[in-house]
């Protein structure tokens, strides 16, 4: 069954795509355009009642959280493609540990700074600076921790790659390119070789040519 993913211009069905492609599960792209309000089509509140993006169709299995998402196909298939939850319970324990981090510490700030800086003008109202300048330290902040785990092992979980990596890719991709934060990242001997190592391995570069993002 070929797994469908809506959305796919957007970050955070990103995470998904790249997921898919280190399990090497077959999916397809349905575009959905949230600056033109397809999000709020009544067919598509049918899959998604809360109206964002992604949303996967697995036959008539459907998820619509991203990182709930990537738990799910990772465990799934994990004995295919690349294993992205650790081997003992113990590793999983800090794949899932990183992963709760990136969401409710990492993500708040930098989705802030994307919805100020990227979509600001699209959505129609004026950048926040004290918003942005606020959000900036944040996110400065939980680098800063970043790099001390990171000084200890090679990933954010241990000495493997991991769900925990990835779900960081799309967002962090605005942060160094659209964004022109990048000394975010470089300032930080430890997170900026973390970086070139994830968002140069194969999966995330497909990801990349195949959905450009909107803007």
């Amino acid at each position: 069954m070929v797994v469908k993913v809506y959305g796919p211009a957007y970050a955070s069905p990103k995470r998904v795509l790249v997921c898919l492609i280190e399990k090497e599960v077959e999916f397809e792209t349905a575009p959905i355009d949230l600056l033109k309000g397809e999000h709020k089509d009544p067919d598509y509140l049918k899959l998604q009642p809360f109206g964002t993006v992604p949303v996967t169709q697995d036959g008539d299995y459907i998820l619509y959280e991203s990182r709930a998402i990537i738990r799910y196909y990772a465990e799934k298939y994990k004995s295919q493609g690349t294993d992205l939850l650790g081997n003992t319970i113990e590793e999983r324990g800090q794949v899932e540990n990183w992963l709760e981090v990136e969401a409710h510490s990492y993500n708040p700030p930098i989705y802030t700074l994307t919805l100020q800086i990227l979509f600001s003008s699209k959505l129609g109202f004026t950048p926040d600076q004290n918003l942005i300048k606020e959000s900036e330290e944040k996110l400065s902040k939980v680098l800063d921790v970043y790099e001390e785990r990171l000084s200890k092992s090679k990933y954010l979980a241990g000495d493997f790659f991991s769900l925990a990596d990835l779900s960081h890719l799309p967002f962090t991709q605005y942060l160094v390119g659209p964004m022109g934060k990048e000394d975010m990242i470089r300032s930080r001997k430890h997170v900026s070789a973390w970086w070139d190592d994830i968002s140069n391995r194969p999966s995330w570069q497909k990801v990349l040519q195949l959905c450009p993002p909107p803007f």
